[in-house]
């Protein structure tokens, strides 16, 4: 039997290490939702069908909301995602290596804190001492942080909870907590399913923008690669303005939510992929500087620092 040699051995270990790196290269891996832009690309396929043409395979992974997505990228096991405004602003005072690509317009009625249809809450000042659900790091941990602050409620005098959308939901389904801040589709959903009531919603407080992420380091590589990724986001874009009923009948087996309560949530949202500008910073800047002021971001951090140029 014959036997490699030490220069033998190490050239196939290079090789194997080139292979590698190769076939890395030929996939990207896209962290999504169970609703959003990204979702509507998965489904209509276009994005996979561009990219195989190229020799590039994508790869779909789920994540329960915006802060466990980022820290699948923080990991390692996502090149692209999206989120709300706020998870990109804890991951990067956690050190995740990311840059912001692009966003949607704002959706601020997209994002609300309900309560159960018999609850005695009828306002926001009520809100002192009682239970409230919410992801933490998330969109609508900021709508809370704005929405006391509208009403004079220092953000300490509500007992949060943080539980991700499905275990909220079942809690508030319980009763286990008062008032739940969520966002769509979990919202419309759950407002139809228990006649549940709105509080208050971001219409005035915040933008709730959807944001396209990306590690630092795969976007320095493939700048090829995230410019179509944002061509065919804005092509389903289109997709969902055009059929809203088409693209809504398309996720509801995904999603989990009938087709007609989506198709309201997708005919209700403004659209459009936008390039980051100096005012959308500006928004993440003070979204920033209020977490931190409250305690709530470890360390004071830079937004600008993170953009994609």
């Amino acid at each position: 039997m014959r036997t490699c040699t030490p220069m033998a051995f190490l050239l196939l270990l290079l090789l194997a290490r080139v292979g590698d790196a190769a076939d890395e290269a030929q996939t990207i891996r896209i962290g999504y939702q169970r609703y959003g832009t990204l979702n509507i690309l998965k489904i209509h396929g276009n994005l996979d069908r561009r990219l195989s043409a190229l020799g590039v395979t994508v790869s779909w992974l789920l994540f329960p909301a915006g802060p466990q997505l980022l820290e699948g990228m923080n990991v390692g096991s996502i090149d692209v995602g999206s989120t709300g405004e706020a998870p990109p602003i804890f991951a990067q005072a956690a050190g995740v290596p990311l840059v912001y690509l692009a966003n949607e317009p704002a959706n601020p009625g997209s994002e609300a804190i309900i309560v159960p249809k018999d609850s005695p809450i009828t306002s926001v000042a009520q809100l002192v001492g009682k239970r409230l659900a919410l992801n933490k790091g998330s969109n609508v941990h900021y709508l809370l942080l704005k929405v006391l602050e509208h009403a004079g409620v220092p953000y300490d005098q509500v007992a949060v909870q943080f539980l991700k959308p499905a275990d909220a939901r079942s809690a508030f389904e319980r009763e286990a907590v008062d008032a739940w801040a969520i966002w769509d589709p979990f919202l419309t959903a759950a407002v139809v399913a228990t006649s549940a009531r709105t509080l208050a919603d971001g219409s005035g407080l915040v933008a709730n923008r959807e944001f396209y992420l990306a590690h630092a380091v795969w976007a320095a590589g493939h700048k090829d690669l995230a410019a179509i990724v944002l061509e065919e986001l804005q092509a389903a874009d289109d997709w969902a303005v055009a059929k809203p009923r088409e693209v809504a009948e398309a996720l509801a087996p995904d999603v989990g939510v009938a087709a007609p309560v989506l198709e309201r949530i997708v005919r209700r949202q403004s659209r459009g992929v936008e390039r980051i500008t100096p005012a959308v910073l500006a928004d993440q800047q003070r979204i920033a500087d209020a977490f931190h002021a409250l305690g709530l971001l470890p360390t004071a951090i830079q937004v600008t620092a993170t953009t994609q140029h």
